[in-house]
This record gives structure tokens, sequence and C-alpha cells, in this order.
């Protein structure tokens, strides 16, 4: 979810391993070369004949990650999982590497998708295609136990002067900005796992990311002494802003991207989708609705 136009994630309780893995099995010792797309035959029909695709993700949870047993598993790659078993693609498998470098990856080739519960943006439209929206989720505070400050949303934050913790190029900092923060109000950190700790150890009062993120970093550090404030969308130029996120794909996949998109809206109309993502703490309040598109969120793309 970025400043940039790219980058986003690396996260808590993780395996430090950046190589292949596949879903439900443990970490491959070798990276594979994703299938490519040429000799005049669409990528759909190249990856079905292969029976494999590899996808990227960015180690968050609970968008896509490693476990500690070394599988991948979260929101991203289970639904893509399923789609792309509906598709008669039966083997996924994963790369893990650094949010900020997932969109560079896969137009070099590296994985033909992204799953990693990325922010659908102008910029990334720019470098990339997305699929119809995945999910939207509302942004949150993590603060200390019993919020003393009464920090709640980005006008608060300003007005009481806290010391803000980002994620590197996610897109809440543009949020901060647009709110009116300073930088010399925010500080970066590179994974949410930093976050946390910049909240515990005083570097900074409150850190921002998905209500999502924040919850699952809770639940996982009950004795952490910290709360998540309740969600709230942000304001840019007067109008709410959600965060709304995708697969991604390389341009010019059309067949590709038209196949998945029909199985994706597919999935969230008949319950499939809420079934597959409420272990990781999706709701049926985050189903996109019918007036958030792909197209309006890259409206300003060139």
């Amino acid at each position: 979810m970025p400043a940039s136009g790219l980058s986003r994630r690396d996260f808590f309780k993780r395996s430090a391993a950046l190589g292949a893995v596949a879903i439900g099995v443990p970490v491959l010792a070798s990276a594979c070369t994703s299938v490519s797309n040429s000799g005049g035959s669409s990528q759909l029909t190249q990856l079905k004949n292969a029976g494999t695709i590899k996808i990227g993700i960015a180690g968050e949870q609970p968008y896509g990650y490693t476990d500690t047993s070394g599988q991948v598993t979260g929101e991203a790659p289970e639904v893509a999982r399923a789609i792309f078993k509906k598709l008669g693609i039966a083997n996924v498998k994963a790369q893990q590497t650094d949010f900020d470098t997932l969109i560079q990856g896969l137009n070099a080739g590296q994985y033909d998708m992204v799953a990693a519960g990325m922010d659908i943006t102008p910029e990334r439209c720019q470098s990339a295609t997305f699929s119809v929206p995945d999910y939207t989720a509302l942004v949150a505070f993590l603060v200390p136990k019993g919020n003393p400050m009464r920090v709640t949303d980005f006008t608060s934050a300003k007005a009481k002067g806290v010391k803000l913790a980002v994620e590197s190029g996610a897109v809440e900092k543009d949020f901060a900005t647009a709110a009116g923060i300073p930088e010399s109000q925010t500080q970066s950190f590179s994974s949410p796992d930093e976050l946390l700790s910049a909240v515990t150890t005083g570097r900074a009062y409150a850190a921002v990311l998905t209500d999502i993120s924040f919850h699952t970093l809770v639940k996982q550090n009950p004795n952490a002494n910290v709360e998540v404030t309740p969600g709230f969308a942000p304001v840019v130029n007067g109008k709410k802003q959600g965060e709304t996120g995708g697969f991604v794909f390389r341009k010019n996949e059309t067949d590709l991207v038209n196949q998945f998109n029909q199985q994706l809206s597919q999935m969230h109309s008949n319950g499939e989708w809420l079934k597959i993502v409420a272990p990781f703490g999706f709701s049926q309040g985050n189903i996109p609705g019918a007036d958030v598109t792909t197209a309006s969120l890259c409206a300003a793309a060139s």
C-alpha cells in the first residue's frame, strides 16, 4: 500500500526463508522459474499445461505468510489456491520476498501473480494489472493499552503531536501526509513487528496499518500491553478512503485475469470466499461493494 507505488510488508513470527514454498508443504530448497508467456499460447493455457502456478507473497499475516512450520497460508494464497483449482491448475507454489520488490519480481518473471493483500492504487496500476477487488479494510492505530492520549484517527494524532510509526512505503504514510501530519511526526519501519516494537518501547506512541493486520498482531502477542483502536476511513481531499486489496498480474495477460476475476466475483457472491477467509479475521463486511471497482481505484493512472 504505497507511497512509492510499490512498497509494503514483511511481518512478525514468520519464517526467515525467502525461497519457493508450495502451499501446504514445507519450504523448498530452490526457487522455480515462472511460466514464460512465449510461443503464442496464452499465459493461462501455459499454466494449465504446466499444472503449476507460482505466486509472490510478502510474509504478512493474515494476508499471505509462511507459518512456523514452513507452510504458506493466509487469506490471499488460500483464495488463489481455490480459484486456480477451479481453473485446472492444481499446484500453487509461492515465492516469499520483501513487499517492496513484489511487482518488480512479478514483471521479471520470478512468479506469475502476486497474492499479498496489495492495495490497488493508481501508482501500482501503472506497473501491473490488478484483479477485481478482493477485500476492503479500515485503517486503525496500534496504541498503548488504554490509549491514554486518546488518539483515534489522523486528525487527533496531528492535534496531539504524537510520534506515529508507519511502514516504509505503505499507503498509510500517504494518508498521514494528506491529513497534514508533518514528516517530523512520523517514523518509518520496515515491518509490522517493528511497528509493534516501536510502540511497546516508546519510540512511537501509535502505529498505523489495517485493522485486520493489527488484530492479528495483538492476538499473537497477548502480553504486549497494546490495543487496536476502532477502524476508520481516512479522508483525503474530502473523500473517505478505504483500503482495497487485490491480486496482481503482469500487463497484457487478459485471459488469465478475466478467468480469475470471474471466479473471484462468483466466490464473493456465493459465500465461498467468506468460508475461506473467515479463519484469517475477515468478515462479510470486508467484501467490496459493487461501487468499489478496480477501474475507479486505478483511474488516475495513465
